[in-house]
């Protein structure tokens, strides 16, 4: 597993964050198998997740950028459960899980690729370490490792030039 520190990520190189956002998951992105960075991955579950930030709860309630239900947003906010349609409080409560999730699968002895975060973002921890994830959220992983991997191809090209 390798670590880095990025500075941020290149001009003109997100897809849907503001600059100030950038910044923020550039400064906090951790690497991750593949090249692609925390900062990449947690892009791509938005794309997959709410890639056009619809302000209608999903079919189990879910909120915001991330989708997030009730009980993940009470795990690290203890603000109102509306706040998960702002960016910046949802961007937050992103890192927060992200993190949660990594040391939840290098505690059982899981690579925290951006396929297992993403599994584990979608189906739960207990789905991943017990094997026992469904077949759509193994889908649901392999479209964020994918996007996840074109957003770290551009940042390479990007820095590159």
């Amino acid at each position: 597993m390798r670590t880095s520190l990025l500075s941020a990520p290149a001009a003109g190189y997100p897809l849907f964050l503001g600059g100030a956002l950038c910044a923020l998951f550039g400064l906090l992105a951790v690497g991750e198998a593949h090249g692609a960075t925390r900062w990449e991955t947690l892009e791509a579950i938005h794309n997959v997740e709410n890639p056009h930030d619809r302000q209608a709860p999903g079919p189990k309630g879910e909120l915001g950028p991330y989708q997030f239900r009730l009980e993940t947003w009470r795990m690290y906010s203890h603000r109102p459960f509306s706040a998960a349609l702002e960016r910046d409080a949802s961007d937050a409560v992103a890192v927060r899980h992200y993190e949660w999730l990594r040391t939840a699968l290098e505690r059982n002895g899981f690579e925290p690729s951006v396929y297992n975060i993403a599994l584990a973002w979608n189906a739960g921890i207990g789905a991943v370490t017990n094997g026992r994830a469904p077949r759509v959220s193994r889908d649901y992983a392999a479209r964020v490792e994918n996007i996840a991997g074109e957003l770290a191809r551009r940042r390479q090209v990007a820095e590159t030039h």
